[in-house]
């Protein structure tokens, strides 16, 4: 493993699990109750985006931006000339969050190795937010210059709040969703008729690592969607590359080969949202095998022993947990965490 992954994985225990952003329902405190609860190695901060505006992820990402601002318009966030009453909101939400976090972790008397917070990354806020003009801002690559820039800022002195209110390392995911689309020049402009033109990748790559070193080490870019560029995420910086092991199809398994071997940390999606846990408890040795055999099909596949899985990858839900109940995404973050243990320590019906 090289160098650069060992900041990343330093103090965290193998077979690792941990969410990837949103919740279900309004409940802030509920939510980082029982994160704390469940992720005891790597909680994270969580999105609530049921509340509506500014709680969801591209603005509360909006909320860190620095010199910049952002309202809502019918189609979207759109640009705004000065702060107004949904940047505010979305301040306030923030703002908010954390308080209760601290809160929480104090009743805890938790001090995890670490604690993840999520941000949007420079590529979806331009594929997402809006010019004034009503056009996406990807349209204007110095509007998407200034916007990457005010966004490391903000993520920056985010980072550096967390960490000094919490007192715990932060590692950073940048949420890039878009990314593919972005790359591919597949998003349709407004008219719908035609779509924006691909941004070539070393824009892209440049782009993306401007956010990623404001917290070096311990990042990490998750993208929910078909055709991930793993590489071009690592040559970015990332200390880890997070997917939905469900959309990983033939033609990602050279570059998931490549991430592992390049010492980088995978994050892998490996149990499929909606939770498939009955009510009654937790999954039985059957359902984790069933869960785990993706995963370790992955690993035979790409000529990496097993447990591979316990010492380099990051078990999460294959997406985030918004449209769950909060039952079920409890049950889900404990089937992970049961998951990990799992890799760690398998039956001896897996035959790892």
């Amino acid at each position: 493993m090289t160098d650069a992954a060992k900041p990343f994985l330093r103090g965290l225990p193998g077979g690792t699990a941990t969410g990837v952003g949103s919740w279900p329902g309004a409940d802030a405190d509920e939510a980082a109750r029982i994160v704390l609860g469940e992720l005891a190695a790597l909680p994270h901060l969580v999105e609530l985006p049921a509340r509506g505006v500014g709680a969801d992820m591209v603005g509360r990402t909006a909320a860190l931006l620095v010199d910049l601002a952002v309202e809502v318009a019918p189609s979207g966030y759109r640009v705004a000339s000065r702060p107004g009453r949904d940047h505010r909101r979305a301040v306030d939400l923030l703002r908010r969050d954390l308080d209760v976090l601290e809160e929480a972790l104090e009743r805890a008397g938790a001090t995890p190795p670490a604690l993840k917070v999520q941000v949007a990354g420079p590529w979806t806020m331009a594929a997402q937010v809006e010019l004034r003009s009503g056009h996406r801002l990807l349209t204007d690559r110095g509007a998407v210059a200034e916007v990457t820039a005010s966004l490391a800022e903000g993520v920056a002195q985010h980072v550096a709040e967390v960490q000094r209110r919490t007192g715990i390392p932060v590692v950073l995911q940048v949420d890039e969703p878009g990314l593919p689309g972005v790359l591919a020049g597949a998003l349709p402009t407004v008219s719908g008729l035609t779509t924006i033109p691909a941004v070539p990748a070393p824009e892209v790559e440049a782009g993306l690592r401007t956010v990623l070193e404001q917290a070096p080490g311990r990042t990490m870019v998750h993208c929910c969607a078909a055709a991930v560029p793993l590489t071009l995420i690592r040559r970015a910086g990332a200390t880890a590359v997070g997917v939905d092991l469900g959309l990983v199809g033939v033609t990602d398994l050279d570059e998931i080969g490549e991430t592992l071997e390049d010492g980088a940390m995978l994050v892998l999606g490996v149990v499929p949202v909606p939770v498939s846990v009955p009510a009654s408890g937790g999954a039985s040795a059957t359902t984790l095998h069933q869960l785990a055999e993706p995963a370790l099909r992955l690993m035979d596949r790409l000529g990496f022993p097993r447990s591979v899985l316990s010492t380099e990858v990051l078990v999460t839900p294959g997406c985030g947990l918004a449209g769950s109940t909060p039952a079920d995404a409890r049950r889900l973050l404990a089937q992970c965490v049961e998951l990990g243990r799992a890799f760690t320590d398998p039956p001896e019906s897996w035959g790892m």
